[in-house]
């Protein structure tokens, strides 16, 4: 009697499981899409490079979108681009200069950026 009713419990089980690993696949399916499931991962474009903290609020983030590098500063009331275009690869026939301090709005910490 004990054999056919450990038998049973055994068989209940694993009927219990295939069923928690059907919802949970099929879950998985209708959030996400069957061909997401197959299909390969795309190409990171965005990837933070290296930041350093300022003070408590502030940090300098290098961030790179498609091959070209951005430099952030952020935890202020606005987060503000310090340079874009880093290593970005010139037009035909442009050249690439520093900006210029005079098309910058002031900094909002006082600091001039160099």
């Amino acid at each position: 009697m004990t054999e056919v009713l450990l038998r049973v419990l055994v068989v209940a089980f694993l009927a219990a499981a295939i069923v928690a690993v059907a919802v949970i696949v099929r879950k998985m399916m209708r959030s996400r899409g069957l061909t997401s499931l197959l299909a390969p991962k795309a190409q990171k474009r965005l990837e933070v490079i290296d930041q350093v903290t300022i003070d408590a609020k502030h940090k300098l983030v290098l961030i790179r979108r498609d091959n070209v590098e951005h430099l952030l500063l952020t935890g202020g009331p606005v987060d503000i681009v310090i340079e874009t275009g880093i290593g970005a690869t010139p037009e035909a026939g442009e050249t690439k200069s520093p900006p210029s301090l005079r098309q910058h709005p002031p900094h909002p910490l006082g600091v001039a950026a160099e």
